[in-house]
């Protein structure tokens, strides 16, 4: 009877002894951008996160601000693949999709979809070159906000408005590197854009789930593009991002830039201005209030060789702002306007300087 008795008091030991690390969300932060910060792929561990911590959830598996959750014990390569079958099938699938543009990337054509490779209307934008890159990608969806029964990812909507802009900067005679590419997703004009994760970096590089590992593969290759242009050519990093802010806070489009880069401030400035002037004629009951902010702490801008402007588009979570980026009109004016401002700002370059 005592080593029966001792037996059942070890069991639960052996069987609770798990450690769970406790986290506390940042403000905005869902499941996924909460997973990816710690290094998990929400892909893979986000029903655990659920069933985990359940009770502390709010309404649709919303985090709630203060309190701290628990974390899934991170998985071997080997258990993911027994946990999800479907996992080899969809990394042989990545991997014949890399095949598939390797040798291609370098080129945007291949990026539009159906709307094609542009050709050159006029040449306002004439030896101007551009890098273009949308906020997250690969394994990181970014923030993530519930629109009715869909789940719209800040990865999907900004670089639809990316690669929209590229096409425009191209048609002015612009030449553009594209440093986030996705092989089969071109320019989309559906309002709720399917999540993936098979986004590349150029030329095509897997994207890490690591946040610093990622950022630094990004700028890493933004610095080896620009060696090859002269020290007097027009050369910009633009990067396009949607916010994750509460879902009650709408917010319109805002900037930031190097303190130190006088001309990523004019060109922040310029794209600005023509914001105001677009609100103004065709919102001229709402005030437009988007900044220009000096922001060095952010790692593409601090670490670009060339002049970095960081643009927000709106709040991913909030009603208001959902409304505008399903809309494939409004994506297509974002990136529309976004190119009025760089072309005023390149017409300048000769009166200010590079």
């Amino acid at each position: 009877m005592r080593i029966l008795l001792l037996l059942l008091l070890l069991v639960p030991v052996a069987a609770f002894s798990q450690h769970f690390r406790k986290v506390v969300p940042k403000r905005g932060d869902v499941i996924s951008t909460l997973l990816v910060r710690h290094g998990l792929n929400p892909r893979y561990y986000e029903r655990e996160f659920v069933a985990l911590n359940k009770p502390l959830l709010g309404p649709r598996n919303s985090l709630r601000a203060g309190k701290s959750y628990r974390l899934p014990p991170r998985k071997t390569a080997a258990q993911l693949a027994a946990r999800k079958p479907a996992a080899a099938k969809a990394v042989a699938a990545r991997a014949e999709k890399v095949k598939a543009v390797k040798g291609r990337s370098g080129s945007t054509a291949v990026l539009f979809g159906k709307y094609g490779r542009p050709s050159a209307s006029d040449q306002a934008l004439g030896g101007a070159v551009f890098y273009l890159m949308s906020g997250h990608g690969g394994p990181d969806p970014g923030a993530v906000g519930q629109y009715g029964n869909a789940k719209l990812a800040e990865d999907e909507y900004a670089y639809d408005v990316t690669i929209r802009l590229a096409r425009v900067l191209m048609e002015h005679g612009a030449t553009v590197h594209m440093i986030v590419q996705d092989p089969d997703d071109g320019i989309r004009d559906e309002g709720v854009l399917k999540m993936d994760a098979d986004e590349l970096t150029y030329p095509n590089l897997t994207i890490p789930l690591g946040h610093v590992a990622r950022l630094r593969q990004y700028t890493n290759a933004i610095n080896r593009l620009h060696g090859r242009y002269g020290r007097k050519t027009y050369q910009r990093m633009i990067t396009i991002h949607v916010d994750s802010r509460s879902a009650g806070l709408n917010t319109d489009v805002f900037f930031y830039h190097h303190e130190r880069s006088a001309v990523g401030l004019r060109l922040a400035k310029n794209i600005h201005q023509v914001f105001r002037r677009r609100y103004a004629r065709y919102q001229p009951n709402r005030p437009y209030v988007g900044t220009v902010t000096p922001r060095t702490s952010l790692y593409v801008v601090r670490n670009s060789y060339a002049p970095t402007v960081f643009i927000e588009l709106g709040n991913i979570r909030n009603s208001k702002d959902q409304r505008r980026f399903v809309l494939a009109q409004n994506r297509q004016a974002l990136a529309n306007w976004i190119c009025e401002g760089v072309i005023n700002d390149y017409q300048r370059k000769t009166l200010e300087g590079q």
